[in-house]
């Protein structure tokens, strides 16, 4: 078993061609055997040299030694070799194979997302110091030959500290292989950090970032205790959605209920806004040939004080441009479109006013960029099959179709 990479040379992200693919998370890897057999430690010196060159070997053309040396001398825990037990000389220090990161602060994390970082000689200026905690790590290289790659969960362990553990791990990978090892430890590919997004990265999302690295329109889990907004998949969240409705519309604004239930609720999406784990609010989404719909908005009075209202129709945003749309249409009651005009409506040239359900409202349009990551013809088939929302992880198809190809249908009989 072999894992080799080609991260500290200039492809810069890691060939885990020969790994093997685990069945459990990173987080969750026993190193209790593996200490037994294997010894980590920080190389130095001429340390630092053999191990690139026996990495070069097998690899090929790597970092030189002097910009290795020069990142490890200002943090050594970049760089961390892997030895056999039984071959261990504590007088010697060499290593036998090892695992490079570059610990990157802000700055260095944006570059990475961005596909700006140079990994072949990385600007200092985008890493942190040894007791400095830094923002993301990058996985910038790994040469662990037969044996001892499995060393690399007790590496992984020693960026599992107070300092380290809420950066999120990166990745790249150039094999199928390598990508197939990296989704079955955890990884998940995309990575997205504020509008930028780079869909042939890696992340291991922990700690604090999971929730910062969702996307807006699947912002919510239970217990997390904080504002967040989620699309309605379940019978339960449409009853929410619709809870919402009738406690704004039609107890507190006196809307007729065969006026608020319009016919429309089965074919649109609904957003619920949580404050903790309290729906708080809801909006509609109906899609259009060259338009999204967005309608519907309620928020509960008791819950008008937060930031709600705003999360929720930026993550109607958000979604309406991951499906691809560039424009984005709304009836606004006239006493409101100032709320909308903060988000980049404006009222809609041509347009009409109109009254329904005791109300004055105006036609308003939002036109705004495709989000880079949209799906459309040609995005990875599994991604369009996944549930409304959560095009960024995984499906259960997805695992399906790591079951054995049997096609069932073959073989069933048919009645006479």
């Amino acid at each position: 078993m072999t894992i080799q990479t080609l991260g500290i040379g200039k492809k810069a992200y890691p060939d885990l061609a020969y790994a093997p693919a685990p069945e459990r998370s990173l987080q969750n890897l026993s190193i209790s055997d593996l200490s037994k057999k294997l010894v980590i430690f920080n190389p130095c010196g001429n340390g630092v040299e053999d191990l690139l060159a026996a990495a070069g070997e097998k690899i090929g053309q790597l970092a030189n030694a002097a910009t290795v040396q020069k990142i490890v001398s200002f943090n050594p825990d970049s760089l961390w070799a892997i030895n056999r037990r039984s071959r261990y000389d504590w007088r010697t220090q060499k290593g036998e194979g090892f695992i490079a990161f570059l610990m990157l602060n802000r700055a260095g994390h944006k570059a990475l997302v961005e596909g700006r970082l140079d990994c072949f000689d990385p600007d200092m200026a985008l890493l942190t110091g040894q007791n400095e905690k830094p923002d993301a790590i990058y996985i910038w290289a790994i040469y662990a030959p037969g044996v001892l790659a499995a060393g690399v969960p007790l590496v992984l362990e020693k960026v599992s500290t107070p300092l380290y553990a809420q950066a999120n791990l990166y990745a790249k990978a150039v094999t199928q292989a390598g990508h197939d090892f990296l989704e079955t430890v955890g990884f998940r590919l995309g990575a997205r950090l504020g509008e930028a997004f780079n869909p042939r990265l890696h992340v291991f999302a922990r700690g604090e970032m999971l929730a910062a690295n969702r996307p807006a329109y699947d912002s919510w889990r239970p217990g997390e205790g904080r504002t967040a907004v989620t699309v309605a998949r379940t019978l339960e969240d449409f009853n929410k959605a619709m809870s919402v409705r009738s406690a704004v519309y039609i107890c507190e604004q006196e809307c007729p209920y065969e006026e608020e239930f319009d016919g429309n609720d089965f074919s649109a999406t609904h957003l619920i806004g949580y404050v903790g784990d309290e729906p708080a609010a809801t909006l509609r989404l109906r899609f259009f040939a060259d338009f999204a719909k967005l309608e519907r908005v309620a928020v509960r009075h008791e819950f008008r004080n937060t930031r709600i209202s705003f999360e929720l129709v930026k993550a109607a945003i958000e979604l309406a441009r991951v499906k691809g749309y560039r424009r984005l249409y709304g009836h606004a009651r006239k006493c409101l479109t100032s709320f909308w005009t903060r988000f980049g409506f404006r009222t809609f040239e041509g347009g009409s006013e109109l009254v329904f359900s005791d109300h004055d409202y105006v036609e308003m349009v939002l036109e705004m960029d495709r989000h880079p990551d949209a799906i459309t013809l040609g995005s990875d088939p599994y991604r369009i099959i996944r549930p409304e929302g959560r095009w960024h992880l995984p499906s259960l198809l997805e695992k399906s179709a790591a079951r054995p190809l049997t096609r069932p249908s073959r073989t069933m009989k048919v009645p006479a």
